[in-house]
């Protein structure tokens, strides 16, 4: 018995039950199908089915389909595949796989062309499109408008890291953001994610509101300062000004707490992960009292970071209780914390911004640096600097409509 490989094509206005129609004729002469695919924008369809089939019973199907696409008003085609070609086809499916995907306020033509020309240009091709949005209402826009595209590669990548660089500098210029990884197990099993809190979680620093409370604002500038110059170190940094802190009434503390100016997102985000049964962690150089307040709040299930001494008489010492948590530190929490979980590394995520941050960006599976210093842009594999930090489920995979199904879509 001789058999053939046919492509089919269909294209036109979706309806339901076209697909059930066409498996009908296909299945009534016993065809193999070898491949299937589907697309379906704006209520036009366009569909793909490779069948196997004996060649007797070819020009049969080929002449039902044919009558069944008039009736159903579509258009239908149909192309021979040879051995040769499907074997190449088969073949290529080995392929390393890996998803980029680009977001921002707004993505256009501008954007796709310029992402697709840097996965051309390192050889790898473009199999599947995904837009993980929502659609935008023309005559309803909305104030938090963000625009997301998934784009499924395969190929054999020789110089990841020139790829990264080349999508890292067009990042700023064309006003997207982006990540790249491999489309593996890990990509889609994602379990622990990790929050930096100061100017991630929450769009301030603490030290800074606490400074300015106790009147020592530009002091605690100045040695911040220094240290981002390379100055002095983290520890003498943050012991300089801890200590600039004694005197100030807890109380201040609690007003700060409960008028933290949140980022964009946060509420979103949370409540997703939540139900979606991620353990989350703060892990902060920033203070336990604030981070505590922020794990209450949204269920958080670890947090780390420096405790200030209060005294007898409910005032700031100047001090602080136990181990700083630097970027070394964080890094080893995140190590611990996927260990105690029972989840491999390659699972984890951390998001941050600044340069203590970068040892648990470097050590999570998924690093995203979040509205960041160019410094951990440049040291981190994915960054997100247009939109808030709910742009993070996108890098997950996770699309509008499965959203909306939690009712948490805005």
């Amino acid at each position: 018995m001789a058999y053939e490989q046919i492509l089919i094509r269909i294209a036109g206005k979706d309806r339901s039950g076209l697909t059930a129609d066409v498996m009908e004729i296909l299945a009534k002469y016993n065809a193999q199908i070898l491949d299937i695919g589907q697309a379906d924008i704006h209520s036009s369809l366009t569909m793909g089915i490779l069948i196997r089939i004996d060649a007797n019973n070819s020009g049969t199907v080929m002449k039902e389909l044919l009558f069944k696409a008039t009736e159903l008003g579509v258009t239908i085609g149909f192309a021979p595949v040879t051995d040769d070609e499907y074997e190449e086809w088969v073949g290529r499916q080995g392929k390393n796989r890996y998803i980029l995907t680009i977001l921002g306020r707004s993505i256009g033509a501008t954007q796709i062309e310029a992402a697709s020309k840097v996965v051309a240009s390192h050889g790898l091709n473009i199999d599947n499109i995904r837009r993980l949005t929502g659609r935008m209402s023309l005559r309803n826009p909305v104030h938090n408008v963000r625009s997301c595209i998934e784009f499924s590669v395969r190929g054999t990548l020789t110089d990841r890291e020139k790829l990264q660089s080349e999508l890292m500098k067009l990042s700023p210029e064309m006003g997207f953001d982006f990540s790249f990884q491999k489309d593996d197990m890990y990509r889609r099993m994602r379990r622990l994610i990790c929050f930096d809190m100061d100017s991630t979680l929450v769009q301030t620093e603490c030290i800074d509101e606490l400074a300015a409370r106790n009147g020592v604002g530009k002091q605690v500038a100045a040695i911040t300062e220094q240290a981002m110059r390379g100055e002095i170190d983290f520890k003498e940094s943050f012991e300089r000004r801890v200590a600039l802190l004694k005197g100030l009434d807890v109380s201040e503390m609690h007003d700060i707490a409960e008028h933290l100016p949140m980022t964009e997102g946060v509420d979103r985000l949370m409540s997703v992960l939540k139900t979606c049964g991620y353990k989350i962690a703060i892990l902060s150089g920033g203070f336990t009292f604030f981070c505590e307040y922020l794990q209450h709040r949204y269920g958080i299930d670890y947090v780390y970071a420096n405790e200030l001494e209060v005294g007898q008489d409910g005032k700031l010492t100047g001090r602080y209780v136990g181990d700083i948590v630097d970027g070394r530190r964080k890094a080893d929490l995140l190590r611990l914390i996927a260990q105690g979980e029972k989840v491999n590394l390659a699972q984890t995520i951390a998001v941050g911004d600044g340069a203590n941050d970068l040892p648990m960006l470097s050590t999570a599976g998924l690093g995203i640096a979040f509205h960041a210093k160019p410094r951990v842009v440049a040291g981190a594999q994915q960054s997100i600097n247009t939109i808030g930090i709910d742009g993070v489920l996108y890098f997950l995979g996770f699309k509008d409509t499965y959203l909306g199904e939690f009712g948490i879509l805005t």
